[in-house]
């Protein structure tokens, strides 16, 4: 099975223009990624997408696969569909991993393309970490997602779900990590399909899918993830690379 991971990268973002292009300990942040991705087991081949000729200049200058799409995608998910479309044609599986985390797991990659493998039924699948920092748990930045008891996703939210009604409830969260894999086909109808209430409400994609009646497969990592949001992260994530 042909399994395609892609990185969508765009250097004009609102909070750290030219992120893509960031170094991180003498490297480029997107560089670190696609080397992140190089080493999962089940990718048959690793892309760049993006708009932006620096980002190709730089990424081709470290031998990455970069496919150019329209500077009119309105997000990542568009990116990744024309991506798809144009070189992932062979694929059945496609892996959107995001661009801006330069410590992602090769492991979780596989994982994500794994639960796909296994339930050919399945259109898409993510991945979860347990959350128990009462600042994230709280902070609309980090989104939570809970799930019914065979992993599907049930609701992606930035407030904090679910609520413990009772103080001594147990209650657990968890934080959602922005990697996905979908079977091809299902992520070229996802992308063309209009935006949904819930989805406009909380400014999260995946919301879409769930209230069109499709299913997400939630994996639990055993690792946090890390993102460069703003420039101050680049410490933060140097302090964890050493």
């Amino acid at each position: 099975m042909r399994i395609a991971g892609i990185i969508p990268a765009r250097f004009a973002s609102t909070r750290f223009p030219g992120k893509p292009l960031a170094l991180i300990a003498g490297k480029t942040l997107i560089e670190r990624v696609w080397r992140q991705a190089k080493k999962s087991r089940k990718l048959s081949e690793v892309y760049i997408a993006t708009d932006d000729s620096d980002i190709q200049r730089t990424a081709e200058g470290f031998g990455a696969e970069v496919i150019m799409t329209s500077k009119l995608c309105r997000s990542g998910t568009d990116r990744l569909a024309e991506a798809a479309r144009k070189a992932a044609r062979g694929a059945e599986l496609v892996i959107n991993i995001q661009g801006d985390e330069p410590v992602i797991s090769p492991a979780l990659i596989d994982r994500i393309a794994e639960c796909l493998q296994k339930d050919p039924g399945l259109p898409a699948a993510t991945a979860a970490f347990p959350l128990t920092d009462k600042k994230a748990i709280a902070d609309p930045n980090v989104v939570k997602v809970v799930f019914d008891l065979e992993h599907n996703a049930l609701y992606f939210s930035r407030y904090p779900v679910p609520f413990p009604r009772r103080p001594q409830s147990p209650s657990g969260y968890f934080k959602h990590i922005g990697i996905y894999g979908y079977r091809r086909g299902f992520l070229l109808e996802f992308a063309a399909w209009k935006q949904t209430p819930l989805e406009k409400a909380e400014q999260l994609e995946q919301l879409r899918i769930l209230e069109m009646g499709g299913k997400i497969r939630v994996v639990i990592s055993n690792k946090d993830s890390f993102g460069v949001d703003v420039p101050a992260d680049i410490q933060k994530i140097e302090r964890l690379i050493k």
